[in-house]
């Protein structure tokens, strides 16, 4: 019996110059399409117009100078992900990435920044058909213990992977990956995409709740993450306030804990 677990996906990365959504840009992008055990990728190295950090650069191997001489321009690559991705959503096909929040929300802004179409303009329902792993996983497996990147889940779940931080790489391992989980846990495969894109909805905000909770508490800066998935969440100003309050409690709730904290470290 067949299941949405057979396809067809559309996989999307990027790897970028940095990991702040409202202001860094796409060096590179892959879409990678598997359907019926077919694969086809598409790639694209993109001139951000800004320099790209060394530290970044020693993690996905883009230089500077390498994506200026060899980079397309970003307006060009921009519209042709994101009118690839609007067109197999309108057609019912799964967007699958791992944190999907971040690459979506980047996309957004460089959507916007180039003066072109959102992915939420070019849809009349939105993007409503997206499958995380990072967000599956923690609905599924619930809190544990270290750090759940990439690499990490595919360990979890026998994942083979190559140099990952390329994007066309780390999109090949996500659906991989997406493909163990959906063998090893059944209810998800009992589920539609459409049902399990509203089950992440309500994991992401259960889980900012909680995790911003935890920052709150330990004295960490506000704001911690955001709410919504998978792009980000447009609060009004009442539901900012609360958010804001509710902060403020749970660090004063911490403080006790902290200080405690403190005075072991001085006593050692």
């Amino acid at each position: 019996m067949s299941s949405w677990a057979d396809g067809p996906f559309l996989g999307f990365d990027t790897e970028t110059t940095g990991v702040d959504v409202t202001s860094d840009r796409i060096v590179t992008a892959a879409l990678v399409r598997r359907d019926a055990g077919a694969t086809t990728v598409r790639t694209w190295l993109v001139d951000p117009g800004v320099d790209i950090p060394a530290g970044v650069t020693a993690i996905h191997g883009i230089t500077t100078e390498h994506a200026r001489a060899h980079g397309r321009g970003p307006a060009e690559a921009l519209e042709e992900i994101a009118a690839e991705i609007a067109t197999a959503q309108a057609a019912g096909v799964p967007l699958v990435a791992y944190n999907a929040g971040f690459d979506l929300a980047l996309l957004e802004h460089e959507l916007a920044r180039h003066g072109l179409a959102g992915l939420e303009e070019r849809l009349p329902g939105g993007v409503r058909l997206v499958l995380d792993p990072l967000v599956l996983d923690r609905h599924v497996d619930g809190p544990r213990k270290g750090p759940r990147k990439l690499v990490d889940l595919c360990e979890l779940y026998e994942v083979p992977t190559g140099d990952l931080h390329t994007a066309e790489v780390d999109v090949v391992a996500t659906l991989d990956l997406l493909a163990r989980m959906a063998a090893r846990h059944p209810q998800l495969t009992a589920a539609t995409p459409a049902q399990l894109h509203a089950t992440q909805v309500r994991a992401q905000e259960d889980w900012a709740r909680s995790y911003n909770r935890w920052r709150a508490r330990r004295g960490l800066p506000w704001p911690g993450a955001d709410h919504g998935w998978p792009l980000p969440a447009r609060p009004g100003p009442a539901t900012r306030l609360a958010r804001r309050v509710s902060w403020h409690v749970n660090r004063v709730l911490g403080l006790p804990r902290r200080l405690a904290r403190r005075r072991r470290q001085r006593e050692e």
